[in-house]
């Protein structure tokens, strides 16, 4: 009698394929490098206890941007 495989080789094939995407994506992501400009780490310490998320923080120079926004007039 012939044994049944346990797991599916397109089960396997598909985890593969996930993995590899992914550890790609994470290399692109990290040769590119942040998303905006002026971005960086909050600190040294890898505890994440120095990060400011109160306030409006350093938003840098944004130029003449227009901040009126929705239809009121």
């Amino acid at each position: 009698m012939k044994q049944r495989q346990l797991v599916p080789p397109a089960l396997c094939g598909f985890l593969l394929l996930l993995a590899l995407i992914f550890t790609a994506s994470y290399a692109v992501g990290a040769v590119a490098g942040p998303v905006a400009p002026g971005m960086h780490r909050s600190g040294t310490s890898g505890d994440g206890g120095g990060t400011d998320m109160g306030g409006t923080g350093d938003m840098g120079d944004m130029g003449d941007m227009d901040m009126r926004h929705g239809s009121g007039g």
